[in-house]
């Protein structure tokens, strides 16, 4: 889903979406083992461990904070997150996966709690994020669009661990 399907498709079907990821990524961190979670799949890609830690940060600070900035002022400003910057800052590597998406469930559950009555008037509430106009149900559709493009990167590490 992308802003584009949002209208389309609707707020149901995306909290759907959003509220299989949590259990997703703790299905990949359970099959495998503490040295797996230390695997790149690339230089430049994300460990199982960074994805756990990135989940649960984007969650906490950039999604959950720009919906209840969206819901609570006119047009916010949004901030941008920068994954691999906060991920070198903080040391995803020697994070703890398992915490991690843990906190990754509850802040996500929060936000789920938080979209899910909101009606056409809040969904169209409108921001500026990147220089560009965007509204609430457009953060919903990124949130999507995220799950997905890490759903993927998850399931080529798992996949690689597999491998013979």
């Amino acid at each position: 889903m992308n802003a584009a399907d949002f209208p389309r498709v609707g707020l149901q079907d995306a909290i759907a979406s959003l509220s299989v990821m949590p259990g997703f990524l703790e299905a990949a961190l359970q099959a495998s083992t503490p040295d797996e979670l230390l695997l790149r799949a690339s230089e430049d890609g994300f460990a199982l461990v960074e994805q756990a830690c990135h989940l649960r940060d984007l969650e906490r600070e950039g999604y959950l904070a720009r919906v209840r900035r969206i819901l609570a002022e006119d047009s916010p400003a949004l901030e941008g997150f920068d994954g691999a910057a906060v991920a070198k800052a903080r040391n995803y590597l020697a994070g703890d996966a398992r915490a991690a998406a843990r906190d990754f469930g509850v802040a996500r559950r929060e936000l789920i709690a938080l979209i899910a009555s909101l009606g056409e008037a809040e969904l169209g509430r409108p921001a500026i994020f990147c220089g560009e106009r965007i509204t609430l149900a457009d953060v919903i559709a990124m949130m999507c669009d995220h799950d997905r493009e890490h759903r993927v990167e998850i399931e080529a590490l798992v996949d690689a661990m597999q491998a013979p």
